[in-house]
């Protein structure tokens, strides 16, 4: 039975002389209104209404109030003494008025509205989305004499969709300019593939390299912070944490940003104190930290604008400083630029490129090293600045002698051996490293990896995780066992998850590389071969 009011005789004030007199009434199980029954089936009708968390409510045809529970009170705020005897249009926001009249419409001609979603006003002038339900009142002759009204707060429900809406939106403008980001680097590099192809038209060798290599290293930013963040939601990312000179990761960071920084003019100051400043901290991941927070200066800057990074003791801390004069940042947005995709809200962001996902990288990477990053800004167009502070190392000061540098190892010819399935990849490196003097062997599945080691001895070993036929995890076991520990295994993949790490440690490899690999940081790994 769906019970949506009950009254006694007693609820009615006198100020209604239409129903001054009216008997007790209660609901009929077929849903027509109510029916007239004896006193104490009214009585105890009242008590279940009174009682109910809604707000229950009737009313006469021409909307006055008759009766006011304890769940319209805390609803709507009025006291009973407050509401019986007013029209109804006292919970009603001005431009909702004209429900009303159709409500009473239709409780006139005997119909019933249910689960009608509107919105309710307080006794403070607040605004309250409610789901109403309303019934006409019959008496014994079955003439509608009245209403009753069952109101539900939905606010909570509402403010849910508003939220998944919301999300929604947000899910599908990042789908979009995910897609965006991610074709606008093919554009170039197939247009220098072309005019390579041309040979004498083509225009300088080294700006087609430099231009491939901006737009390779662009999509393996994008790549990389898509899978950071997947990672660091779900609390996978493990640091390689060292006792670390911070000078070395900064100029790293500088540097992998120098191309974008050099091509739009900018100004760069870097004042890091010559005495070291130590952290225990995974230098590639707070190296990327920095790398984002260039990243974004460079970007968010007008070209010929200035971007300064400086580093100094605060405490028992490094606070390092990235300023820029660029955009800056509005004060109401400066709580939210951490967030998930947030400038896919602002148009000019945009236009500026990036999924909006490296702030919140940044963030999360610099708290899993007990540090903050924050943001500040004067406004718009002012510029912004973004401060990393991370606890100094216990023992900070520096060893003797100061910074230490890795020395230099000579190159050396090494024996390679390059398992990938995609053979363009594979030929494309082996072409590189037999370049730099190295005897290179290429294999296309684990298998025939298996017979090429077997042949050439390979001092070294890079191979894709995904091969045909027997999968890098088992080929490595097998190498490892055959080859010894004197070989380097490095897996060169696209599999970037922990998980993946792990397996590739467990079957044997020495290192995990993601693709795209640098030239630079792999002839670093194979020199390092004793």
């Amino acid at each position: 039975m769906n019970v949506t009011i009950a009254q006694s005789h007693r609820s009615w004030p006198a100020a209604v002389p239409a129903a001054r007199n009216a008997p007790p009434l209660e609901f009929t199980p077929a849903g027509r209104g109510f029916r007239i029954f004896g006193s104490a089936h009214g009585d105890l009708l009242a008590a279940i209404v009174e009682s109910s968390q809604d707000a229950i409510i009737s009313k006469t045809l021409d909307g006055i109030i008759t009766s006011w529970n304890s769940g319209a009170r805390r609803l709507f705020g009025y006291e009973p003494v407050e509401a019986i005897g007013q029209s109804i249009t006292l919970i009603i926001p001005p431009d909702r008025l004209p429900e009303e009249d159709a409500i009473l419409a239709r409780l006139r001609a005997g119909e019933r509205i249910e689960h009608y979603e509107t919105v309710r006003m307080t006794k403070h002038g607040d605004l309250v989305d409610v789901s109403i339900t309303v019934s006409p009142v019959r008496d014994r002759r079955g003439r509608v004499i009245g209403a009753s009204k069952v109101a539900r707060d939905i606010s909570e429900r509402k403010q849910a969709e508003a939220v998944r809406r919301e999300s929604e939106r947000r899910k599908d403008e990042f789908l979009a300019i995910l897609s965006h980001e991610l074709r606008n680097p093919l554009t170039p590099l197939l247009t220098a593939a072309e005019l390579m192809r041309r040979g004498k038209s083509a225009p300088d060798p080294q700006w087609l390299s430099e231009l491939i290599q901006r737009q390779v290293r662009h999509m393996g930013r994008l790549i990389d912070d898509l899978l950071d963040v997947s990672r660091l939601g779900a609390g996978k990312v493990i640091l390689d944490r060292q006792r670390i000179d911070l000078a070395p990761v900064l100029q790293n960071a500088i540097e992998a940003n120098r191309a974008l920084i050099d091509k739009l003019g900018h100004e760069l100051d870097c004042a890091v104190p010559p005495r070291a400043f130590f952290v225990h901290a995974d230098p590639a991941r707070l190296a990327q930290v920095f790398s984002n927070l260039l990243n974004n200066a460079a970007k968010y800057t007008d070209a010929g604008g200035r971007i300064a990074v400086t580093a100094e003791r605060d405490g028992s801390s490094v606070a390092i400083r990235v300023r820029d004069s660029g955009i800056g940042v509005a004060a109401d947005q400066l709580g939210s630029i951490f967030g998930l995709y947030m400038q896919a809200d602002d148009a000019l962001a945009r236009s500026r490129g990036g999924l909006g996902i490296g702030l919140t990288v940044a963030r999360r990477l610099v708290e899993l090293h007990h540090g903050s990053l924050s943001a500040s800004s004067p406004g718009l167009g002012l510029g912004s600045e973004f401060t990393v502070r991370l606890p100094l190392a216990e023992d900070e000061a520096a060893p003797e002698g100061g910074r230490s540098a890795a020395p230099d190892v000579p190159a050396r010819a090494r024996r390679i051996l390059i398992a990938d399935g995609n053979a363009d990849s594979a030929e494309s490196l082996a072409l590189l490293l037999r370049a730099a003097g190295h005897s290179v062997e290429v294999a296309h599945d684990g298998v025939a990896a298996l017979a090429g080691a077997a042949r050439s001895r390979p001092e070294v070993v890079l191979m894709d995780l995904l091969l045909p036929g027997l999968n890098g995890i088992e080929a490595a076991r097998r190498l490892r066992q055959e080859l010894g520990r004197d070989a380097m295994l490095i897996a060169i993949t696209g599999l970037g998850q922990e998980r993946h790490r792990q397996a590739a440690q467990e079957a044997g490899f020495d290192h995990h590389v993601l693709k795209p690999v640098e030239a630079a940081m792999l002839e670093a790994l194979i020199a390092r071969l004793r």
